[in-house]
């Protein structure tokens, strides 16, 4: 049974960003942007609410930026940590573009001890989303009694300097993921934390749960989960401990730039950054994002 929801949308994401943090040192995975601090976002303008109660977060589209030079953008954090719950994030669109790398997703310390959950991730045009964990050793995905509505990607969760890919589901529905997810108003990205594992799932816009738009969310009742990460090959409170929500949007890096040529875009990826007109959808649009802690 759920009890009272802490809800992140109203509460957290207004004008002032009060419960959010922003990130400001250099990108740990080496995207070609420069984040900003609180004011300098909200002063050039990648960072603010609209009279709707919408949240923006952009990358600038309205720069010249030299070949091989860094983008601004936005890359926010929870101030308010959590050891599981429901977590529930509504987006009107998400950003999308050759170079572009956005990711909804959550990250405890030491990374990767404390663990990293990826709800929403993808580069370029990708043509669905991804839902990624990575932890640190003696965490697999199991493959066995595990229904979900997606294809298991890769099964090893444990990142090292060798190989960083985690444990994956990729999805196989195309709204799920840049344009096509736009294009129909976005849609609700929900994961929940327990003791059993990580459950996910998105719901297109038109196609969420009732319980879920009157913020009285129950999964018991919801469809079968896009992905679950079971318990029983990963203990949950060892591999994921103390996260912080975040959103952010990087251009190229660890896994943009290796990914480029083969997702069809033109010339370089570091062209790519230098091309203004890319960024014009580069933003995400945020109706809420709520937690739900459990009895």
């Amino acid at each position: 049974m759920l009890t009272y929801p802490i809800v992140c949308s109203t509460a957290i994401l207004t004008h002032a960003f009060s419960e959010w943090d922003f990130f400001s040192a250099e990108d740990p995975t080496h995207g070609l942007v420069n984040y900003q601090t609180k004011d300098n976002a909200i002063k050039k303008n990648l960072a603010y609410v609209q009279d709707d109660g919408t949240t923006v977060l952009a990358v600038d589209d309205f720069t010249d930026v030299p070949v091989g030079g860094k983008r601004d953008s936005v890359r926010i954090s929870t101030k308010k940590t959590y050891n599981g719950g429901l977590f529930i994030a509504d987006f009107w669109k998400m950003p999308h573009g050759c170079s572009v790398w956005p990711a909804y997703w959550s990250v405890g310390p030491g990374w990767p001890e404390g663990g990293e959950i990826d709800i929403l991730e993808g580069v370029h045009e990708q043509a669905t989303n991804q839902y990624t964990l990575h932890t640190g050793t003696g965490c697999t995905l199991s493959l066995n009694n595990v229904r979900v509505k997606t294809n298991i990607l890769h099964d090893q969760c444990a990142s090292t300097p060798s190989d960083n890919r985690g444990c994956s589901f990729t999805d196989t529905d195309p709204r799920s993921y840049g344009k096509p997810f736009n294009m129909i108003a976005g849609g609700v990205f929900a994961h929940l934390w327990n003791n059993e594992g990580i459950k996910m799932w998105f719901f297109p816009r038109g196609e969420v749960p009732a319980d879920v738009d009157a913020k009285q969310p129950n999964p018991d009742t919801w469809p079968t989960p896009v992905a679950f990460f079971s318990s029983k090959t990963c203990n949950m409170a060892d591999n994921f401990y103390d996260h912080s929500l975040v959103l952010d949007t990087t251009l190229c890096g660890d896994f943009g730039g290796p990914t480029y040529a083969s997702a069809g875009c033109p010339g370089t990826c570091e062209q790519a950054v230098a091309n203004t007109t890319i960024f014009k959808w580069a933003k995400w649009k945020i109706n809420y994002i709520a937690t739900y802690q459990l009895n």
